[in-house]
């Protein structure tokens, strides 16, 4: 009689809600955690150990056995592997895919799980008395670099001050660099890990750090609720500060990339320890690097933005996540999971305090201080006496607009600037124009793969789709009437730039969007220019409309929020009045008096009179006892399911069949199917459904019971489909 073969069960990384079982050979030692190389069709592929169990539904013939063992220790430790497993049951999404989408992308390509040596550059003797010529001054620039880092040049210090490794080279050619490898061993994790502050907390930035520190060693969240300005980054600093001295790592998770290298300079300032960045902006190796590093303890602090979520620590004692109410931390394709919501689970399994700060919290957020799962740490003034703005709202009903500018707003820049003060002035919209219109036949430049018009970017001399990312020459003529009148409709910041350049012609304006900082580290070059005085006006999108303090800012002008006023999306409040109190926030940061003023068509609107005649947290009870009469989450639980096909017939078909499915559940309520907000997109015709229950728990429930029925329906693999649990936005 043969003997029973051992068996593994793997997760491989394709759209498929199931695992697979592996045999495997007495010499071989998979790991749980680990990477294995299997057959998979015609292909093999890297797949991760899930469970090794002990029988299989499988005949003994159907087994294939694994092709090889690449981790010999697992990837992850035992508290990620409970997340990541935790997360794909719990957003319904393969757990094959949900590995690929956590780990560093070298390590779902088979890399090595080692660190790649790391390298700096030592001044040397010869290079202490160096003296470059008068015309060097790039070499005098990097002397003096060394000298004010004890001696010592990295490849992220190069980056940030923009040389590179082939200028230092040139230096060492002469003798005065040495090339050394970095090892464990010039990392400081011990001794004198933060550096002294002459900063002392106020009283409720005291008593907020007096709970946190209270709850050291135990699961807790805090809602760091504080107004903008009130000094939340000092809170964080201290926290860290005292996890630090008890050996512990720390993570903090930011909304933005451009948030991080502001981020980084303050913890530096601080700290003096290894911190480690993670980001969309990292390479491949660069990346894994770090999360190695992280995982044998070897950082300190890690700041990222959502995916640094899953980076393996060693010793994790806090997780502190700014400005928490951001949509950036729900990722909308692919893996659609909320960072947040998954911190606090990962702060549960670990033991440790979570902090989530913002000045406008969500209210999902301020639920869960309702329900008493979140305590509230309140800071209501801002720091160093600095005063809150004085609003303004200016109605723009039959007042003549230059661009969107009216002539009393004009004339607020122009006292703000008399002063040598800075202004924002705020518009959410890139490009030049919205759209393009023909004058003699009314053609308008509307995208042939999406239900949305092109819009206009001057510049780059293109109309560009900001949905699907079709771009195209602007045509010289009309395409139906040939006619050259092509005139450019709305506003965009482009053509706001334009406008403020004609009209402040001896100032200095600075745009601050995607398409200005698209190159790397122009976010930060514009910042720093900001922050020297080099910018006059700054016209921004909402990437200024959180965290960043210019002390020298002191109006913020909004010159068109009407679009926000009217949404069917029963979240739009919300992110309106969040939108409106961070970019007003910017105001007013350091001495002198901040001023806020908004232009709208609709000043009555209740909205804005809520909003400048109370404060975000007042307004935030209304909107929450709104929900609650709804019963719209965070008062219930809901699910959303996206269909998409060439076809509008098959999508809608697919979501009918599967509506019936879940109109079997008593406790479920389905709305649709319906099509999509925007129908076509990307060449696709889209549908969706909606699911609704009293709470998480029922809707889970539905979900496990019904999607293998679901899987099975005949339009199931006709249509490309997905789900999108706890769904932030329609779209």
């Amino acid at each position: 009689m043969s003997k029973p073969k051992r068996l593994v069960r793997v997760a491989v990384p394709v759209p498929l809600r199931r695992q697979f079982d592996y045999s495997y050979t007495q010499s071989q030692s998979p790991v749980l955690g680990g990477r294995l190389l299997v057959p998979f069709g015609r292909q093999e592929v890297i797949s991760y150990v899930v469970d090794f169990p002990k029988k299989t539904s499988l005949s003994p013939e159907q087994i294939k056995p694994i092709k090889a063992v690449i981790d010999d220790k697992p990837l992850c430790d035992p508290h990620l592997f409970k997340l990541i497993q935790w997360a794909a049951s719990y957003y319904q999404h393969p757990i094959g895919e949900v590995f690929n989408a956590c780990l560093p992308s070298l390590l779902t390509k088979g890399t090595a799980a080692q660190l790649t040596p790391e390298y700096y550059w030592q001044l040397t003797e010869a290079g202490q008395l160096a003296v470059p010529a008068t015309n060097a001054v790039k070499q005098q620039k990097i002397l003096q670099l060394a000298k004010a880092h004890q001696g010592k040049i990295n490849a992220q210090l190069l980056q940030k001050n923009s040389f590179t490794a082939s200028d230092l080279k040139k230096l060492a050619s002469k003798g005065w660099f040495e090339q050394l490898q970095l090892s464990a061993q010039n990392t400081p994790l011990t001794g004198n890990l933060v550096n002294p502050t002459e900063l002392e907390p106020n009283k409720e930035q005291h008593q907020a750090l007096a709970q946190i520190y209270a709850k050291q060693d135990s699961f807790q969240p805090f809602l760091l609720d504080g107004v903008t300005s009130s000094g939340k980054t000092e809170v964080y600093l201290r926290a860290i500060a005292q996890q630090l001295e008890r050996q512990k790592q720390v993570l903090v998770l930011v909304p933005e990339i451009g948030l991080t290298p502001q981020t980084l300079s303050r913890f530096e300032t601080r700290f003096n320890c290894p911190i480690a960045m993670l980001h969309s902006g990292m390479t491949d190796k660069q990346r894994l690097n770090q999360w190695l590093k992280t995982k044998q303890g070897l950082t300190s602090i890690v700041i990222g933005t959502r995916s640094a979520l899953f980076t393996p620590f060693k010793n994790l004692g806090l997780i502190i996540i700014d400005e928490e109410h951001d949509l950036s931390f729900k990722q909308q394709q692919g893996f659609r999971y909320s960072a947040r919501d998954l911190a606090l689970f990962r702060a549960q399994q670990l033991d440790i305090p979570i902090v989530l700060g913002s000045a406008t919290p969500s209210m999902e957020s301020q639920f869960n201080v309702e329900q008493g799962k979140f305590k509230r740490l309140s800071l209501t003034r801002r720091a160093a006496n600095a005063q809150a703005p004085h609003s303004k709202i200016f109605d723009v009903r039959q007042r003549p607009l230059n661009q969107g500018i009216s002539q009393p707003l004009k004339e607020h820049i122009e006292t703000h600037l008399a002063k040598g003060q800075q202004c924002l002035i705020f518009l959410n919209r890139r490009g030049f124009a919205p759209s393009m219109l023909c004058h003699d036949c009314g053609w308008l430049a509307e995208c042939n793969r999406c239900d949305r018009n092109m819009t206009l970017h001057q510049q780059l001399k293109r109309l560009h789709c900001h949905h699907c990312d079709r771009q195209i020459f602007i045509p010289k003529s009309c395409p139906n009437c040939q006619s050259e009148q092509l005139l450019p409709i709305g506003l965009g910041t482009e053509r706001l730039e334009e406008a403020l350049k004609s009209l402040f012609p001896d100032k200095q304006i600075v745009r601050v969007d995607r398409d200005s900082t698209r190159r790397k580290d122009a976010m930060h070059t514009i910042i720093d220019e900001i922050n020297q005085g080099k910018a006059d006006i700054i016209v921004g999108t909402q990437m200024l409309a959180k965290g960043h303090h210019f002390p020298n800012l002191t109006l913020v002008a909004v010159i068109d929020i009407d679009g926000c006023l009217f949404s069917a999306d029963y979240r739009a409040t919300e992110r309106t009045a969040q939108l409106l109190t961070q970019v007003a926030g910017r105001a007013g940061r350091g001495q002198a008096k901040g001023e806020i003023i908004i232009q709208s068509h609709h000043p009555d609107h209740p909205l804005l009179v809520n909003l400048f005649t109370q404060n975000y947290q007042e307004l935030s009870k209304q909107m929450l006892a709104e929900r609650k009469t709804a019963q719209l989450p965070p008062y219930s639980a809901q699910v959303l399911i996206r269909a998409q096909a060439n076809q509008l017939e098959q999508p809608m078909a697919f979501l009918q069949d599967a509506a019936n499915v879940f109109k079997q559940y008593s406790q479920l309520e389905v709305y649709g199917p319906y099509p999509a907000p925007m129908v076509k997109r990307a060449g696709k015709m889209r549908v969706q459904l909606l699911l609704q229950a009293a709470n998480k728990k029922q809707l889970q429930q539905v979900l496990n019971a019904s999607l293998e029925v679901i899987e099975t329906l005949p339009m199931a693999k006709k249509v490309r489909w997905s789900i999108d649990v706890d769904p932030q936005e329609v779209f």
